[in-house]
């Protein structure tokens, strides 16, 4: 089988390396050896972070998918206090419904997804309500929309409430400021932004709020924060059996960030989302939300009308590429383009030309025109996307 392209937020094409690391020796995770690969995963995790004060912080690994981040955080922190979830998406959907099983009282302000809050709005609810947690999903991978993480961070301390945030799909590739922006604790996933294999997530946090967390009413066995803490701190351990191939490749995955170093990686991402989107634009495709409220990891689009969305990702895929379909609201409307992962200018070129030359193909097919034929008004002919022939065997792509 061929080597897929993944245009997604996740998971992405790995590195090489992190294929030699994931098939290492094997070993057993309460002797030493897996004592030190979790410290230097830790050490790593905060270098990410670019937390000044790193001594203050803690991270936690747990053998699961940012969902299962999600859950200890939501499950561990409230105790007895009133979360407030906020919700413009899928993703802030979850929270509230992960929330709802495990605290009373969850509070919530939702608005339309792909829509920014209002943060008036927010305030006088604060003002009117008990608040103890404020919990909010930075990066909405459903309409790719960032949400402000200062300006939320900054009413929580204002009404001496926690922060804690969803970074499953930004961190990696955005800036998380966990002092800036006044964040207790801070979730992501291995295989995201991060660029690793799917299984892992972690938790990072402030050292005085982990500590906080042993006052609580444990509501889960495997995914309660307290307990990952204490074996973190007494024993350099997790409290379960970890996937230990899978923390080999975060370590490698995490080595690869830092030697290419953390700004220099924001911006390769960032350069890979702008080439897309110009190359897009170039074929008259609009884009669900403003540029200015995107994220660097994917590009939402509109599809194009006469176009069928599962028709496209289907003829994408027959050529290595894939995609993601809109979800929700906006199923059969949109289709989504990750940049993450190992992913190379040739494999964008190739993607944008194999792109435009799918979109004329549908179009021709729903005008039963027979092809070739001359693009119509909303495939310009002076696209300037220089054809590229794909080898038809392993898609390999290399780093940017």
């Amino acid at each position: 089988m061929s080597k897929y392209l993944l245009f997604t937020p996740g998971p992405v094409n790995v590195a090489e390396n992190l294929r030699a690391a994931i098939s290492k020796e094997d070993i057993c995770h309460r002797e030493v050896d897996f004592d030190q690969l979790l410290v230097c995963i830790e050490q790593k995790l905060l270098s990410l972070f670019q937390i000044t004060e790193p001594k203050r912080y803690r991270a936690v690994v747990i053998t699961g998918s940012g969902t299962a981040a999600n859950e200890a955080m939501l499950s561990s922190v409230v105790g007895h206090g009133g979360i407030l979830i906020l919700s413009n998406g899928e993703f802030g959907e979850r929270l509230h419904k992960t929330s709802l099983i495990h605290n009373s009282p969850t509070h919530l302000i939702e608005v339309p997804w792909g829509e920014p809050f209002d943060l008036q709005k927010i305030e006088r609810y604060l003002e009117r309500h008990k608040i103890d947690v404020i919990a909010m999903v930075h990066h909405e991978t459903c309409s790719g929309m960032l949400n402000p993480l200062a300006a939320i961070g900054a009413l929580a301390k204002a009404h001496k409430a926690i922060f804690i945030v969803d970074g499953v799909s930004s961190v990696g590739a955005e800036a998380v400021d966990m002092e800036g922006c006044n964040i207790a604790f801070c979730s992501s996933s291995s295989s995201k932004a991060i660029g690793s294999y799917p299984g892992l997530s972690f938790v990072i946090g402030r050292k005085k709020q982990f500590k906080k967390l042993k006052a609580h009413k444990a509501n889960t066995t495997y995914l309660n924060l307290s307990t990952f803490y204490h074996f973190l701190k007494a024993r350099s351990q997790t409290p379960n059996t970890p996937a230990v191939p899978l923390f080999f490749a975060l370590d490698q995955a995490l080595t690869n960030i830092l030697d290419e170093g953390v700004s220099r990686r924001f911006a390769a991402i960032r350069a890979r989302a702008n080439q897309l989107r110009d190359g897009m634009r170039k074929l008259n495709l609009e884009f669900l939300i403003d540029e200015s409220d995107m994220c660097s990891v994917l590009t939402t689009v509109k599809v194009p009308p006469s176009v069928s969305v599962g028709e496209l990702r289907d003829r994408l895929r027959e050529k290595a590429i894939i995609i993601y379909e809109g979800k929700g609201c906006f199923q059969d409307k949109v289709f989504q383009v990750g940049n993450i992962g190992e992913m190379s200018v040739f494999d964008i070129q190739f993607f944008l030309q194999t792109l435009k030359d799918v979109l004329l193909t549908l179009q021709a097919e729903a005008a039963d025109v027979v092809i070739p034929f001359r693009p119509n008004a909303t495939m310009p002919v002076n696209v300037n996307i220089v054809p590229i022939a794909r080898p038809n065997g392993a898609l390999k792509p290399s780093s940017l």
